[in-house]
């Protein structure tokens, strides 16, 4: 899986980083870090809920191609 961001959308929230620890990071007043574009499929739960939770729908997860 591949993990993007829209960088204009992102509000700072941080519910990414919540759900995500270890492929999110949100500075304080900035937009999302994403420590990981393409994290490992035992992560897949987590950055689910990442992409689902963002109040912005900011993030967005795609198939890499040796996921396919």
């Amino acid at each position: 899986m591949r993990i993007e961001v829209d960088a204009d959308l992102c509000q700072g929230h941080a519910a990414c980083e919540m759900e995500a620890p270890e492929v999110f990071s949100v500075p304080k007043h900035g937009t999302v870090e994403i420590l990981d574009t393409d994290p490992s499929e035992s992560l897949r739960p987590s950055v689910e809920n990442a992409v689902k939770f963002c109040p912005t729908r900011a993030l967005r997860m795609s198939e890499s191609e040796g996921d396919q």
